[in-house]
């Protein structure tokens, strides 16, 4: 199947989406003047986001990387999260800037900002391309958002299907045909 095959109907152009990138990158720019974040990116669905947003930053800042998985259904985050990569180096001290492609229940995130917070960064915030608010089950503040969509089973631009589709370059919802059963 080609890809464009796999798209029920686009979300989020090419172009809104380097425009709005563009956009986030001053804003963290501009709130992180003088300072160099540590961007830590979830992966695997964030790293195009955290490109991106890196080419779009005028501000020095570090990279890291965490890979979590969360237990429940491939449609449903149970909120008990297993963390397969952990970061390299330590925040105590420093000014963290999460990066996400995409906050549906909140409940990955709510795990990840306890655990963190526990290692004493000196800020803790996040950025999120993708936020779903009504499938939202844990309000955690989020300080920069790409997007607000609807709740549909989305895929590009770094989200998947079965690890396909990440490379298109927008956001579109996934192919009735193709739905997991249970979403």
């Amino acid at each position: 199947m080609e890809p464009d095959d796999a798209i029920g109907e686009v979300l989020v152009t090419e172009e809104d989406l380097q425009r709005r990138v563009a956009e986030l990158g001053a804003e963290v720019s501009s709130d992180y003047d003088g300072r160099a974040p540590l961007l830590v990116a979830i992966l695997k669905g964030a790293v195009p986001f955290l490109a991106d947003l890196m080419w779009h930053m005028t501000i020095d800042c570090e990279l890291d990387f965490m890979a979590v998985s969360s237990y429940g259904s491939s449609t449903d985050s149970s909120g008990v999260v297993r963390i397969l990569k952990d970061l390299d180096a330590p925040i105590e001290g420093r000014d963290v800037l999460i990066v996400e492609d995409i906050i549906d229940s909140g409940l990955t995130l709510h795990y990840l900002l306890k655990n963190l917070a526990a290692r004493n960064p000196r800020s803790l915030e996040v950025c999120s391309l993708l936020t779903k608010p009504e499938r939202r089950r844990v309000e955690d503040p989020i300080r920069y958002v790409g997007f607000e969509i609807p709740n549909e089973f989305v895929i590009g631009y770094g989200l998947d299907f079965a690890e396909r589709y990440r490379n298109l370059p927008y956001v579109g919802v996934l192919h009735p045909d193709l739905m997991p059963e249970g979403t």
